[in-house]
């Protein structure tokens, strides 16, 4: 046996630890100086690809052949020790303690079947190059060995091993800091059960029931992201060659099209790889931060600055934010479970430091604001998440970032023109008003039939998103068959016989209550956020048209011609809406749809709904023979296609069901025809507000629109009836007069001062 590099140290002196660096830190040193003294070396005969392989991309040179590789490496070391023992001591002395409890852990299972210890090893192998004791590297390989040992046993009975590749890659990232320190038999036993546990998986059929092959225009979180990792650390090594060739292409491959997906997301504004934000603030950004620093360690290239989008996720969550106690909000987009609606902060902390770290120098405004975004969060979240431990060590250019960037003077709304939404709000405090229009952009991913959506909040969620996603393995035919579908979306139904399904997953959907077809497809119109007033407008018109299965028997036409929304939110408390529905045949009934989390009290045209220490109003003027219906109560919370989709028994608390949206508003034309327009106005406050603003319909040749007499003026708000998404403005007394066109393109917005906001 070659004993290893740390083993020989931790023999020869006390003082191992100190030894262990310096030692490593050489034995890099000096394979650099190597490389740097002749040109790069192909690979070792061992990994020469066949004659018939293609050839070896030309960056495979760039990729060190000295352990360790992954996050760190000889020349980091130094830093990442440093920071162990200095600014995160304290995240060192949990982690350590974590693995001083192991031993117990791992003679409790010894018995029964093998547990996944994946993270476990790397814990353990990391306090081991850190103390240089032998105990905790005999710790690691036998939490390694039972890692091993489980991923044999879930293939065997066909069972996934995880959801997340993070217990998968903290077992590779294991071999890589044990490597050193770990007999030639044993390197090559262990990563050749490493590759067999993945391509195992890889290749079964059918497939093993979940688990995650999603690829790089999802979260890439499951099993084929540990792909590159094993790629990365065992090339030039000679074990299972061919198999880790293939996958360092592939995997290197794969992660840049992530990036550049996820740039093309997140546009000039923020976001990610899915509007929905347990996703996006949860596990979506550690594969572009994990590829970042295993590139940086492995190849000595810092990428990170070649894509900033990934900085701009502060921006998304300063906007998604909504003001309140004890904790941040949220809208409820998406597959979000609607039990609590609080924003989802605990990875954003560690995020929020990564950002800070890799952008500092590069994109200072972005780190600032990512540093404004972890003072903001409430006390009990700022902490690092546990999920990739080793984040804290490797952040050290975090203290050299910029000073928090507390943004002052932003525009009334936000457009994310990629993710498909539009953020309006009065102020950032607990007492304002915000809403989000949904509309445009280019993410399928986790995303309902909502297109023309909106979302009300002023102390309460007073215009929600009804259902829920909750226990889905259970509920998949509420997920499928309502939550996802038009109807549980504050958007407008139009009815047409024997329509198809519209698929979401969760569960098979059997039948469509008057929505959309297609996710994508919508178009913003038009957006200004002006000073006083924000203006959008829609067309959802393409969503409405279901798909035409080739071949099929019966093709069924088109039901909309048009479906259009134009909305206008007058600061604070007013918004102004006009929807233009054309229906292919008059008979197909149409439906405006109000999701409340109370049962709304109906009286003539105006209508009333409380939620929390809120309150809305609300008025129809169009049609004028409208029929307003409350819908929902026991029996019927989430009622569609004829039947009530309600949650599998005992489900959520009492206390959670409130914004899962147990009623909602239907207003329907009294008379069946071809062409309808619905006109509202909603106003907002709290529980003592006693009465709606005067509101008067206003007609004027090829306008339809409203006359608002609000404390700040008088407002009159018109909209074209036919032709372009046109309109007017205009205001009386308050702050001064105003009368301007409604705009007919989309204003400009970028940087995080969203430059280019209207006067």
């Amino acid at each position: 046996m070659r004993p290893g590099l740390v083993h020989l140290l931790a023999a020869a002196t006390a003082l191992a630890a100190s030894v262990v660096a310096t030692a490593i830190a050489a034995a890099g040193a000096a394979a650099q100086a190597s490389a740097a003294a002749a040109p790069a070396a192909p690979p070792p005969a061992a990994t020469a690809p066949a004659a018939t392989a293609a050839p070896l991309p030309g960056w495979t040179a760039k990729i060190r052949r000295d352990h360790p590789r992954l996050f760190f490496n000889a020349e980091t070391w130094p830093a990442v020790r440093a920071r162990a023992e200095g600014a995160e001591r304290a995240w060192y002395a949990r982690i350590k303690q974590e693995v001083d409890r192991l031993p117990a852990k791992v003679k409790e299972q010894s018995g029964g079947p093998p547990d996944d210890l994946g993270p476990e090893a790397a814990r353990a192998a990391f306090v081991f190059l850190m103390s240089g004791e032998p105990k905790y590297r005999d710790l690691a390989r036998k939490c390694l060995d039972t890692s091993l040992r489980c991923y044999d046993l879930c293939y065997e009975q066909r069972k996934t091993v995880n959801w997340y590749s993070t217990s998968r890659v903290h077992a590779v990232m294991a071999w890589d800091w044990l490597y050193n320190d770990l007999a030639e038999a044993e390197r090559a036993d262990c990563m050749t059960r490493l590759v067999r546990a993945i391509d195992r998986v890889l290749k079964a059929r059918p497939p093993i029931y979940r688990e995650n092959t999603g690829g790089y225009a999802t979260g890439f979180y499951g099993f084929k992201n540990a792909m590159w990792f094993i790629g990365c650390t065992a090339w030039g090594t000679g074990i299972e060659p061919e198999k880790v060739r293939e996958w360092l292409v592939w995997g290197r491959d794969e992660n840049l099209r992530l990036l550049e997906h996820r740039r093309k997301a997140c546009g000039d504004d923020g976001g990610g790889a899915s509007s929905t934000l347990g996703y996006v603030f949860g596990a979506y950004p550690w594969s572009e931060q994990n590829f970042f620093y295993t590139w940086l360690s492995a190849a000595g290239e810092n990428i990170a600055p070649d894509w900033p989008h990934s900085a701009w996720l502060a921006n998304y969550v300063l906007w998604n934010t909504i003001a309140a106690d004890p904790a941040p909000l949220e809208f409820g987009y998406g597959d979000t479970p609607h039990q609590h609606n609080r924003l989802p902060i605990s990875q954003l902390y560690t995020h929020m430091a990564n950002i800070r770290h890799l952008y500092g120098r590069k994109a200072p405004e972005a780190a600032a604001l990512a540093r404004y975004v972890q003072d903001a969060l409430p006390q009990s979240a700022r902490s690092y998440s546990g999920s990739w431990f080793i984040y804290p060590f490797l952040l050290g250019d975090l203290e050299q970032s910029p000073a928090a960037l507390a943004p002052e003077d932003l525009p009334a709304a936000r457009h994310f023109e990629t993710m498909g939404q539009i953020f309006m709000r009065s102020g950032v405090g607990k007492e304002d008003t915000y809403a989000m229009f949904s509309c445009g952009g280019m993410l399928s991913q986790h995303r309902h039939y909502d297109a023309l959506n909106f979302v009300i909040y002023h102390r309460g969620f007073l215009a929600l998103d009804s259902g829920t996603r909750y226990d889905e393995f259970s509920n998949g035919q509420h997920l499928a068959n309502y939550f996802a579908q038009t109807v549980a979306h504050n958007c407008v139904l139009v009815h047409q016989p024997g329509e198809p399904p519209a698929p979401y997953w969760g569960g098979k959907v059997e039948a469509n209550h008057g929505g959309q077809h297609q996710q994508l497809g919508s178009a913003v119109k038009a957006f200004l956020a002006a000073k006083d007033y924000v203006y959008a407008a829609g067309d959802a018109t393409a969503c409405y048209h279901h798909r035409q299965p080739a071949g099929a028997d019966r093709q069924l036409p088109r039901k909309c011609e048009l479906v259009t929304r134009q909305l206008v939110f007058i600061l604070p408390r007013h918004f102004v809406m006009f929807d233009r529905v054309v229906a292919t045949d008059p008979g197909y009934r149409k439906e405006w749809l109000l999701h409340t989390a109370e049962e709304p009290s109906i009286s003539g045209n105006t209508f009333r709904a409380d939620q929390g220490q809120g309150r809305l109003y609300g008025r129809t003027l169009l049609p004028e023979d409208a029929a307003l219906a409350a819908v929902g109560g026991p029996g019927k919370e989430f009622w569609a296609a004829g039947r009530n989709w309600d949650l599998v028994p005992p489900g959520p608390r009492p206390e959670e069901r409130a914004l899962m949206g147990r009623w909602r508003l239907e207003v329907t034309p009294g008379t069946p025809r071809k062409e309808d327009f619905f006109l509202h106005v909603i106003q907002v406050g709290d529980r003592k507000s006693a009465a709606v603003d005067r509101a008067e319909l206003i007609r004027d040749g090829n306008h339809r629109g409203v006359r608002l007499v609000t404390d700040g003026g008088t407002w009159e708000v018109t909209f074209a009836a036919s032709g372009d998404l046109a309109g007017r403005v205009k205001r009386t007394g308050g702050a001064g007069p105003i009368d301007a066109p409604l705009a007919a393109t989309v204003q400009p917005q970028s940087g995080i001062m969203a430059s280019g906001r209207g006067k």
